[in-house]
């Protein structure tokens, strides 16, 4: 994989404001994967991955998400309208960015099989399709994350006139949306349910859960 950007600077926000609510009361960021919350897990894959600035939104039970990423380099961007819907939080975490930077990765923070490897793959898809301004991840028809954007929309998607992150995304930005065909299921798999919590644990070779 190639790891040299070409001085492309690269910034991320993490989503970790929902409210987790198919997972019968239970906050899944908070949800332990090898001795740590999974929020945690992702905000370290995105900083091993070379952002150069880093925002973490909470909103529901933000306080102990705050406590799970508190000593890693990042800024904590509370959203306190985090029941308006992810839009918000992609909002908010792109407003409280203060570097100049060239690209901005949304990632949610619930993608416990994710890898640094993965996102140099997407920053290197970027790279390479220079007449696409956003780039989407999907696997076997699934769409994916996390997603890749020009920063020159920064403004756009801070005052909340550019949905990224939406599902409709790529329907309404057609022309400007590159989608890149993954080889594995890594950009699909999130972590919702009970169910999935407990197969992602089987999947992982992790001890299985008594209780979520």
């Amino acid at each position: 994989m190639n790891t040299d950007l070409s001085g492309i600077r690269f910034s991320a926000v993490v989503l970790a404001a929902g409210q987790s609510s198919r997972m019968g009361g239970a906050n899944k960021l908070l949800l332990p994967f090898e001795g740590e919350a999974l929020v945690r897990r992702t905000v370290r894959t995105v900083l091993a991955a070379g952002m150069q600035e880093t925002v973490v939104v909470t909103g529901w039970q933000g306080r102990e998400v705050m406590r799970a990423v508190l000593d890693l380099p990042v800024t904590l961007q509370a959203n306190l309208r985090y029941e308006d819907g992810q839009m918000r939080s992609v909002a908010a975490g792109v407003a409280a960015l203060t570097m100049a930077t060239d690209a901005i990765l949304v990632c949610p923070g619930d993608l416990p099989l994710l890898r640094t490897g993965d996102l140099h793959e997407l920053m290197d898809v970027y790279l390479a399709h220079p007449a696409s301004s956003i780039v989407i991840p999907r696997h076997q028809g699934e769409r994916g994350n996390p997603i890749v954007f020009a920063a020159a929309y920064a403004p756009e998607v801070a005052a909340g006139r550019r949905l990224i992150g939406c599902r409709k995304l790529a329907q309404q930005y057609p022309e400007e949306t590159f989608w890149h065909e993954a080889s594995h299921d890594r950009f699909t798999t999130d972590c919702d349910t009970p169910e999935a919590y407990q197969r992602l644990l089987e999947r992982l070779g992790l001890p299985q859960a008594a209780e979520v």
